[in-house]
């Protein structure tokens, strides 16, 4: 494989402002778990702010749990952009679009693009969690801090 290939997951295909409120938010805290430390206690901290300590906590152990099958089971490493980058990369489009088809309820469609993603004896495992963390950012309504995130300028 050529390292054009390997990185063709990264190439941008939109913009994070063009995303409605849920895929924008799974894309953001997808950048924010996979940055640092400190940015994942973000986002365990934005689930509690929201939902609540008990709800939030469990709704960031099932983030937790996606993002490590994610890391542990990937087909291949999934490729992201920045955390203020105002670009969508190819594979940060699949996986928001994964997220919504589980938090709608299209768990056919979503369980097929988890197999893009995650080897598939995982793809039923990781549709679930991908479920209840997709309900979980809708019950956030984080579409205008998504928003907000994907206005920043960033430099490749």
């Amino acid at each position: 494989m050529s390292a054009e290939a390997n990185h063709r997951g990264g190439a941008p295909v939109g913009q994070l402002a063009h995303m409605e409120g849920l895929e924008a938010a799974s894309v953001l805290y997808l950048r924010l778990w996979c940055d640092s430390a400190r940015s994942r206690q973000s986002v365990r901290d934005d689930f509690a702010a929201a939902l609540g300590p008990d709800h939030g906590a469990a709704a960031a152990d099932a983030w937790e749990t996606l993002m490590e099958l994610c890391a542990d089971h990937c087909r291949r490493p999934l490729m992201r952009h920045a955390v203020t980058c105002t670009c969508l990369g190819a594979d940060e489009s699949c996986f928001a679009n994964f997220i919504a088809a589980a938090a709608t309820g299209a768990r056919e469609d979503a369980l097929l693009m988890a197999t893009l993603i995650v080897r598939a004896d995982m793809a039923p495992v990781f549709t679930s969690l991908a479920c209840e963390c997709g309900l979980a950012l809708k019950c956030m309504g984080l579409r205008d801090i998504a928003r907000r995130a994907a206005m920043h300028e960033t430099l490749h």
